[in-house]
């Protein structure tokens, strides 16, 4: 919603349509350049947690970053909107605590290794970082898909 000098509110998808083609697909692909740039970040910066300090020890997190989708594929399959509400499917429970258990990992992974003097404390803050920032792309990501784009 966009307020104007009158002080009235207008809706922005009324004013996104009314643009012309070239317009929307231009905003189309700044929003999908800016996911291609936060995903490469976060992956930039879990290599660094590991080459800069020449200890591989923090790849384990990336067991749980392939981990985090695959209850969402195998139980929720395209239904996202299932998860966000309260239904007593067994299926939608058991993907939202696998998925849940996979999210604690992620960040406790480089919190045990921290913890283990496994590794230092810039690794930790590249390691979290990354994780912060893949977060970041997939709710961009489900947000992009929130505004209807039939491309994605």
């Amino acid at each position: 919603m966009l307020r104007d000098k009158a002080g009235s509110y207008h809706d922005t998808s009324l004013m996104m349509s009314d643009l012309p083609g070239y317009l929307r697909n231009c905003s189309c692909t700044g929003k999908l350049a800016l996911l291609a740039i936060l995903v490469s970040g976060g992956i930039v910066l879990q290599i660094l947690a590991c080459a800069l300090y020449n200890n591989w020890w923090p790849m384990l997190t990336v067991i749980m970053y392939v981990l985090l989708p695959m209850p969402l594929l195998f139980f929720a399959g395209f239904n996202v909107s299932s998860l966000l509400s309260e239904s007593g499917n067994s299926w939608v429970k058991a993907t939202k605590y696998l998925t849940g258990a996979s999210t604690v990992g992620s960040i406790a992974i480089p919190a045990i290794l921290k913890h283990a003097e496994f590794t230092g404390w810039g690794a930790l803050a590249m390691e979290l970082s990354s994780y912060f920032i893949l977060v970041l792309a997939i709710m961009c990501y489900i947000q992009m898909n929130d505004d209807d784009y039939s491309f994605l």
